[in-house]
């Protein structure tokens, strides 16, 4: 990890921060700690108790967990102007989980003392919390939901359907690129790779699925949603 300087540009395009004022923000790059991480280094780690809160500046990071015995648990991952560690901020708790820079990643890390003080004092950055707080919620709702009614084959379809709205596809068909790679859909969805390979390939054959080049294409999206939702229905 190496220091940088602060810099109010590198705030501007934060999420939780758009719409403040260019002296709130002279004042929040002032109190952060700048530094840019590695790619597979630790940012954060589990039951680690410093409390920072940290917004994403540059690069992606994931936020993850190991079991005892070795397996990972993806909770999701984060992109540029995204932030992390607001839990920990807010309740004192330990770290809840584990986040590991996906490639080289620049991090704002705002202590929690000024974190509160930030959320008192601005109402748009208050409400933008609470809406991600409830949008947590949802998310592993909806995840315990999919654990403990779907197989596995049924829970790697959901998180297929899952990339494809999150790569704003609307149509019949959806272009992941690049494709996500089969271990990273195992530890979403706990199961092991080679699951997910066998898995893919069934669609494949099914005329569900193809490759083009790096990119992996749901050829039906509609007929996956319904594969699923007849799964949800009967559980």
């Amino acid at each position: 990890m190496a220091t940088v300087q602060a810099s109010t540009f590198g705030l501007r395009n934060v999420k939780m921060l758009q719409g403040l004022s260019q002296e709130r923000l002279a004042i929040l790059a002032g109190q952060c700690a700048w530094r840019t991480v590695e790619a597979g280094q630790v940012i954060v780690a589990r039951n680690s108790h410093d409390r920072d809160v940290h917004f994403v500046v540059s690069g992606h990071v994931r936020v993850t967990s190991f079991s005892a015995g070795g397996r990972q648990v993806t909770f999701r991952d984060e992109e540029p102007g995204e932030m992390f560690g607001d839990l920990a901020a807010i309740d004192g708790q330990p770290r809840s989980a584990d986040v590991l820079a996906l490639d080289s990643v620049l991090v704002a890390s705002l202590s929690p003392e000024h974190f509160r003080a930030l959320i008192a004092e601005e109402s748009l950055v208050r409400e933008r919390v609470l809406q991600r707080l409830a949008g947590l919620v949802r998310l592993l709702s909806e995840r315990v939901i999919e654990l403990s009614t779907l197989g596995v084959q049924n829970r790697i379809h959901a998180e297929l359907l899952r990339l494809a709205r999150a790569s704003g596809a609307a149509g019949p068909q959806a272009r992941l690129d690049p494709a996500p790679k089969h271990a990273d859909i195992a530890s979403q969805v706990s199961t092991y790779r080679e699951q997910v390979t066998r898995e893919l390939s069934l669609l494949t054959k099914q005329g569900l699925l193809a490759k083009d080049g790096n990119a992996l294409v749901l050829l039906d999206v509609p007929k996956l949603e319904r594969m699923v939702e007849e799964v949800r229905s009967e559980a």
